[in-house]
């Protein structure tokens, strides 16, 4: 049985400045570097940058491998 969902206008994105292609896809770009760090495991270490991109905000940025 589905439970009936509220969901939460501050999270969605305006579509009126992003490029949306036929497919409903669009493409991400890069546009700062804000961070970078490595972290060691055993046997190996993991690089990743925390990025922000083109059409998301600051609390948005990710960290990326």
């Amino acid at each position: 049985m589905f439970k009936k969902c509220m969901g939460d206008p501050s999270l969605i994105i305006p579509t009126e400045n992003i490029g949306i292609k036929d497919s409903l896809s669009y493409e991400e770009v890069p546009v700062e570097i804000f961070d970078r760090q490595v972290k060691r495991l055993r046997n190996k270490e993991i690089a990743s940058v925390k990025v922000l991109w083109r059409n998301h905000l600051v609390e948005g940025a990710t960290w990326e491998a």
